[in-house]
Parts: C-alpha cells; sequence; structure tokens
C-alpha cells in the first residue's frame, strides 16, 4: 500500500511482565489503545501505527533477544482492534523486530510496518543493532504480503550510525539495496524535532519516493510537511503534548488543519 497524511500512534500502555506495570491487565492495555485509535479517527487522522511503546526497555528483536511472545499477540490485538475503525494500520515492534511487525501485519491485514535499522549498524541504547533487510523482504514474501509497505527510518532516533555514512548515500542504500517502500527521518529522540536541514538532504536523495516525518511534526513546524508524504506523530497530539497521556482528537484535528503534505 501507499503510505501518506497524518499517521498517529497508538502508544500500547506497560504490559504484564514491563518494569513499568503498574496493575491491570492485557485487557486494560486493549481498552486504552481502542480509545487512542477512536480519538485519531474522531481527530482526522489518515492512519495510525501501533507500538509496544509502553514495553521499555526493549529487546534488540533478534533471534538472540527475542520481542516476547505475549507482546507480539497483544499487539496483534491492537491492530485488529484498530482496523475495525476503518483506517490503514501499520505495525511497529520495538525496538528492531520487523519480523514480527510483519508477521502481525500479515496475519491482521495490515498495511505497513515501520522498521529502525533496515540496513546498516547504528549503536543504540539497546547496543548495537544491525540491519535484516536480507532476511525481511524474504520474510514477507514467504507470507505473501508484498502489499505489505516496509517504512525504514535513516537516522533514526535513540541511535548513531556505526560508522560514519552520508546521509544521501544512506537514504539511497535503503531504497535501492534494502528495497524499503519508504524512508522515515526523524529528531534525536521522542518528540524531538526533525532537522530542516537533515529533512531536505533526505527529501533530494529519496527523489520520487515516500518520505515519512516520523518525529516532532507539530502546528508550529508545519512547513516541514510540504517535504514530506507523511508524518508519524505521537507526542504532539496526546493531551497537553505528554506522550504518557492519551490522545486529544482536538489536538489530532488542529494538526491535519495545520499541515500540507507534499502533493497534496
Amino acid at each position: 500500500m501507499s503510505v501518506s497524511g497524518l499517521i498517529g500512534v497508538v502508544h500500547l500502555r506497560p504490559m504484564p511482565g514491563d518494569p513499568a506495570h503498574r496493575g491491570g491487565g492485557f485487557e486494560d492495555v486493549l481498552e486504552a489503545a481502542a480509545r487512542d485509535a477512536e480519538a485519531l479517527v474522531e481527530g482526522g487522522a489518515d492512519a495510525m501505527i501501533v507500538e509496544n511503546f509502553g514495553s521499555a526497555p526493549f529487546p534488540k528483536g533478534t533471534p538472540e533477544q527475542p520481542t516476547p511472545p505475549h507482546q507480539i499477540a497483544m499487539i496483534a490485538r491492537a491492530v485488529e482492534a484498530c482496523l475495525r475503525l476503518g483506517k490503514p494500520v501499520g505495525v511497529n515492534v520495538l525496538r528492531n523486530d520487523v519480523r514480527a511487525a510483519l508477521g502481525i501485519a500479515a496475519a491482521t491485514g495490515a498495511g505497513f510496518v515501520r522498521v529502525n535499522v533496515h540496513v546498516g549498524a547504528y549503536v543504540t541504547d539497546q547496543g548495537l543493532i544491525e540491519g535484516r533487510a536480507f532476511e525481511t523482504l524474504r520474510y514477507r514474501d514467504t507470507l505473501d504480503a508484498r502489499d505489505v509497505a516496509i517504512l525504514a527510518d535513516v537516522r533514526v532516533k535513540h541511535a548513531t550510525p556505526l560508522a560514519p555514512v552520508a546521509v544521501d548515500v544512506e537514504v539511497k542504500d535503503v531504497l535501492r539495496r534494502g528495497m524499503a517502500d519508504a524512508v522515515v527521518v526523524t529528531g534525536t529522540g521522542t518528540g524531538e524535532p526533525v532537522s530542516p536541514d537533515l529533512l531536505a538532504e533526505v527529501r533530494a536523495a529519496a527523489g520520487d519516493s515516500t518520505v515519512v516525518i516520523g518525529s516532532g511534526l507539530s502546528p508550529s513546524r508545519a512547513e516541514l510537511a510540504g517535504l514530506a508524504d507523511a508524518a508519524i506523530v505521537g507526542t504532539w497530539i496526546k493531551r497537553d503534548g505528554r506522550v504518557d497521556q492519551p490522545v486529544d482528537p482536538e489536538r489530532v484535528r488542529r494538526l491535519r488543519d495545520a499541515v500540507r503534505f507534499r502533493g497534496a
């Protein structure tokens, strides 16, 4: 599928087994996710993406450090609940478990996945994470899920490239050698704005390919949307702009009305 417009994030709460979990069970997680999804639709978001944000600290999502099975199951349940609202839904399994995300997408009918490190290698708070494009693309084929779009980060937040690499080279590697369907570019951390210069550099290197802003878009930075085809927004659309609060449909509406994406 093609990806465009305002993509609101459904941040799943801490689950049983997570260090930040403070009571309630899986049903509470699901109910909160459903409320946030409904608020996104009410506010006019074009799509949404579900991620296990409350499950920090995250595993790498590798065979040696996999995502716990109960988290994968819970994400799948939340994705199904979101899909019932009739909007496109994506999956991001933190920190970098695109295999689990693709499995969830194929099983539920979700339209896209996000992968933080698709090619190359990054030093992160989880340690060294290496791209697994070779496995990712073949697994997608195995599931007969080529219609599930892969949104791959460049200069991903909370991370630093292991070795110096030019931005334009990384963008081209992600799109051409990694065969991603879109590139995502972020600020340095959750809710942090992307540098206008970095966004412009990514836009130029991506050509006609889809570019997605991955953090920090707000009405005060609405002009950035003109260089992108879509934006993933999780923090600003929450009540009072706090990531730990529920989605505020009025803030979703304000952001939707403020931004104009490339080609819109």
